[in-house]
């Protein structure tokens, strides 16, 4: 896990993100689902943030315990950690892109609602 309270804005990340549902979206699902007789099905995605391909380059302390001869040394990160301010973004940024693979698009009402139109029916 980084450090993520020693970052600084503009020395090591952009922006901060959060994938949050708008709370009317959830409430129109929920009825929906209800209404139409839906199944509902919940997934918990274990370890998500650290599926994220961050774009920056950031450098992080070697772990405790981690040293050499040399002394100590740096690593620099491929995939996003729990900690890092960009990590959201990162996981985000691949999930959508996994949704548009299948065909969804983003609502534009809730970026985090994707729809996919088939046979004059919309899939959520």
């Amino acid at each position: 896990m980084a450090k993520g309270y020693t970052q600084y804005y503009g020395v090591d990340y952009q922006e901060t993100f959060a994938s949050v549902a708008k709370l009317n979206t959830v409430r129109i699902l929920l009825s929906l689902a209800t209404n139409q007789d839906w199944p509902l099905l919940q997934f918990d995605v274990k370890n998500a943030l650290l599926h994220g391909e961050i774009s920056e380059e950031i450098y992080m302390d070697s772990p405790p315990g981690m040293t050499d001869s040399i002394g100590m040394k740096v690593c620099k990160l491929k995939k996003a950690l729990y900690g890092l301010k960009q990590s959201p973004r990162a996981w985000f940024g691949r999930f959508t892109k996994s949704m548009k693979a299948f065909g969804y698009r983003a609502s534009n009402f809730d970026h985090t609602l994707f729809l996919k139109r088939g046979k004059g029916r919309i899939k959520l």
